[in-house]
């Protein structure tokens, strides 16, 4: 097998380095991102705070796919991790060798996906004999507010919205998580790319349904609001993706028609978020609500849950949208808060397409080599 030149970034420190496992009051770490279809991979000074972030999207990749090819997905994270790798340490100004530890997305995502960033992370961390630690996905998500100039206090209630999540998520502080409700079957994002296809608005399906939506009425067409009319903050949206495509089968013969069923559509999933939030900040008495993931960069879901902070008298929190969706400067502030606690991961690769948020513990709170699928 041939490796590309840029191995040459792990392969040129002695693989036998001394592991350096003290507590740092400071340190800069490597985060690197490759869960699913994005290569993200960034520095974090626990000091300076972000230094550098880059991010390598694949949509075009899987655009004539109309989703993610997963073997794709991999091998495109191959080619593109190390040079990342570099252009932000060279942006930094900063060197290989003065990288303090190296955080790396263990899951949940696609297996292969994890196992690129997994594998490089691990191997540069044994090459220069820096710590390492296992993030999860999630945890990063709920964490992404923190590089804002204003982070969130904790506690605060997290709305997290993907493409393959939607839960609501008590955050008490890093490490302590409450899971509140989550989606039965499909996630938001998953409903938004499901119904786009309908529509016809190609990949990725998320952003041109909302644009499509601008154009249209959400007052034409009744959609269910799932879930509402019970007790409880778990979510549903496979009923609404089935009677949005019967509306689109029976109705969708001309552009103003779809546009009114993007708008519909939409009006239905952000209200439907927004009557669980409101839930969610009663049941726990919350004063900070958070919106993270993907779908946090929806401006009607935005707007909305604005509204309804200044209504109810909570604070609305979002990381900026280069933030919402998958990246490595959230890896690299997760990583660094259990970094700083003396936690790392044993030597070996750990990789896990599900893993319970509520699995986790504080930061320093579990053994050196914490538990984790290895590969």
């Amino acid at each position: 097998m041939n490796l590309p030149a840029s191995f040459g970034f792990l392969l040129k420190y002695a693989p036998f380095s001394f592991l350096t496992t003290d507590v740092a009051l400071t340190m800069l770490i490597l985060g690197i991102e490759t869960s699913c279809d994005e290569t993200g991979v960034a520095l974090y000074d626990s000091d300076q705070g972000l230094l550098s972030h880059a991010l390598h999207s694949q949509v075009d990749l899987h655009a004539e796919y109309g989703g993610v090819v997963p073997e794709t997905a991999s091998r495109d994270h191959v080619r593109k991790l190390l040079p990342l790798a570099s252009h932000c340490l060279a942006e930094a100004g900063l060197d290989r060798t003065d990288i303090d530890g190296v955080a790396y997305t263990a899951g949940p995502g696609l297996i292969g996906a994890l196992l690129v960033g997994a594998s490089a992370g691990r191997a540069l961390a044994l090459a220069l004999g820096k710590p390492a630690i296992a993030v999860h996905h999630m945890e990063g998500h709920l964490l992404a507010p923190m590089l804002e100039p204003e982070p969130p206090a904790f506690p605060f209630v997290a709305l997290l919205v993907s493409g393959g999540h939607s839960m609501l998520v008590e955050v008490r502080e890093v490490g302590r998580y409450r899971v509140l409700g989550e989606t039965l079957d499909d996630a938001a994002g998953e409903a938004f790319d499901k119904t786009a296809k309908l529509l016809d608005l190609g990949y990725p399906g998320g952003p041109a349904l909302a644009k499509l939506a601008e154009k249209g009425n959400p007052e034409r067409f009744d959609f269910p609001r799932p879930m509402t009319d019970r007790p409880g903050l778990d979510f549903s949206f496979s009923g609404l993706k089935t009677h949005t495509r019967n509306l689109v089968l029976a109705q969708a013969d001309d552009d103003a028609t779809r546009a009114d069923i993007a708008a519909g559509f939409q009006r239905a999933v952000v209200e439907t978020m927004a009557i669980k939030c409101r839930r969610a900040m009663k049941a726990t008495r919350a004063r900070q609500l958070v919106i993270a993931g993907g779908v946090g960069a929806n401006l009607e879901l935005r707007a909305t849950l604005k509204r309804e902070g200044e209504k109810h008298g909570w604070a609305v929190s979002y990381p900026r949208l280069a933030f919402c969706t998958d990246n490595g400067a959230m890896i690299a502030y997760a990583g660094c808060q259990r970094l700083l606690a003396g936690e790392h991961t044993d030597p070996v690769i750990e990789a896990r397409a599900r893993w319970p948020l509520d699995s986790l513990a504080r930061p320093g709170a579990v053994s050196a080599g914490h538990t984790g699928a290895t590969a």
